[in-house]
């Protein structure tokens, strides 16, 4: 597995990647990930992953964003922001590898935690994410709860 940057060459099969059905309202599409990393490419991190030359997923790291600047102008965060595994290439660990590779980016540079959100609801990725270390913060962003994973060894 390996991560790759979006490039001419290989966004259109980005824009064609999709979830299960069933996930579609749990997740934005690729197409909004990459408008949103052209609006904020100062944060955002877009990666592709493949499995060989086979496309299995997106994903999309925040570094760095100033989190509520209202309440905390130093509470500055990095973590995962999207995460988009092909529909036919889900449960082989692709999206262990995605969230590994975020917090490895997090950890080079300077960083000690990484923060995800997720729609609580049945069917949505909150098991995925407790598995993998992440404990809700208590915190909301858009409804979503907010998870934490300290990265410090």
């Amino acid at each position: 597995m390996r991560l790759e940057k979006v490039t001419p060459r290989n966004y259109e099969a980005a824009l064609a990647l999709s979830v299960r059905s069933e996930q579609a309202d749990l997740v934005a599409p690729v197409v909004k990930s990459l408008a949103e990393a052209f609006v904020f490419p100062e944060y955002a991190w877009p990666r592709l992953i493949y499995d060989g030359d086979r496309l299995v997923g997106f994903l999309m790291g925040f570094l760095d964003i100033p989190w509520d600047p209202d309440r905390n102008p130093d509470d500055r965060r990095s973590g995962l922001w999207r995460l988009n595994i092909a529909a036919d290439a889900q449960g082989n660990g692709y999206g262990r590898f995605a969230v590994e590779a975020v917090c490895q980016e997090i950890r080079a540079r300077g960083g000690t935690r990484a923060y995800v959100t997720w729609e609580p609801r049945d069917g949505g990725p909150e098991g995925f994410y407790v598995k993998l270390g992440f404990r809700p913060t208590g915190e909301l962003s858009g409804g979503q709860t907010v998870g934490v994973l300290d990265l410090q060894d």
